[in-house]
């Protein structure tokens, strides 16, 4: 029986690097129907809004999607696609594994960590309006319900996953109340987890830590505006945004994307990289219980970074956007 899953190309780049890993994925032989569907710059176009509701249908039916990279305009525009998806989804979990690979020279050597991200509040949630002109309000809601399942989330993924230390990041110094709120309820949570560890650091000294030695930490949880930032900070200790997984989870539905940017200046090019959404295609085959065909193509991926023919021009390669993808999917099929 073949799983139906929601394939959303995106936009600039988004075609080419999701055409790319949906034949790594087909070369693993596991039985997937896409429902394709536009969302982004184009579905603004054909339908005058960057998220359709047939977008949301597609996912609440297929309960998993996978998606290439949305344009989110600054300043103006249209409203960011990924904030919407995530707010019409309750996908509450943002989940960041950042991973050395091989063949990708990077400061550190054998990072292995996981940013668990609060995802639908907090001052990032975008709530924010006009008071006179002139000044601006942006308000930061966390609540004891969204802290308590974010952190039982995290606690659970680490018993699951075998990852033994939480690190809980916060500045319940400054913002006493609201950061206090979400230190309170992870603390709470972590009395039903007493065989792993636990400690807590402020925003600052994290960010300090983790471009000290990124290796003291196993699994960081941090609410919303806090864990966007540090995620990018951290992909930097691997490679860059190209090289690092994300998913979006929520109790009932799951995103699978590459969290990287459309780049439009490269769209058509054939440069961009499609390891970043190869490998969320992997977290999303172990979300489907998938993880024999997920083990052979981590190890695929691994041995074409690691000889450095095949690999597009940012990895100090040659090859296309299409190229890397076929040689990935060719070794895939060499793995037993």
């Amino acid at each position: 029986m073949a799983y139906k899953i929601t394939l959303i190309p995106g936009d600039g780049i988004g075609p080419e690097v999701t055409e790319a890993t949906t034949a790594v994925v087909e070369a693993a032989g596991v039985p997937i129907v896409w429902e394709r569907v536009v969302a982004g710059a184009e579905a603004i176009e054909s339908d005058g809004n960057p998220l359709p509701e047939s977008v949301l249908d597609s996912i609440r039916r297929n309960r998993v999607a996978l998606k290439g990279p949305i344009t989110t305009p600054i300043g103006g525009g249209f409203p960011s696609v990924n904030v919407s998806l995530r707010k019409s989804l309750d996908l509450f979990v943002s989940l960041r594994p950042v991973a050395s690979l091989p063949g990708v020279p990077t400061r550190y050597e054998k990072v292995d960590l996981v940013i668990v991200r609060e995802n639908t509040e907090g001052l990032y949630s975008g709530r924010e309006h006009t008071v006179v002109p002139g000044v601006v309000e942006g308000l930061k809601i966390i609540t004891e319900k969204a802290s308590r399942r974010i952190a039982r989330f995290a606690f659970n993924y680490s018993r699951n996953e075998g990852r033994r230390k939480i690190t809980i990041v916060h500045k319940a110094s400054i913002m006493k109340l609201s950061d206090g709120l979400f230190l309170s309820c992870a603390n709470q949570v972590a009395g039903d987890f007493p065989f792993i560890e636990v400690e807590d650091l402020l925003i600052d000294n994290a960010c300090m830590q983790l471009v000290l030695e990124p290796r003291r930490f196993d699994l960081l949880l941090m609410e919303n505006l806090y864990g966007d930032l540090v995620s990018d900070l951290c992909a930097g200790l691997v490679g860059g945004l190209g090289v690092v997984p994300g998913a979006n989870i929520g109790d009932h539905c799951a995103v699978f994307e590459a969290v990287h940017g459309s780049a439009p200046d490269i769209a058509g090019k054939g440069l961009a990289n499609p390891t970043a959404l190869v490998l969320s295609a992997c977290l999303m085959l172990r979300h489907l219980g998938e993880r024999k065909a997920e083990s052979r193509i981590r190890r695929a991926v691994e041995a074409i970074l690691l000889e450095g023919k095949c690999v597009t021009k940012d990895l100090g390669g040659s090859a296309t956007t299409t190229e890397m993808g076929a040689a990935i999917a060719a070794r895939v099929k060499e793995i037993a």
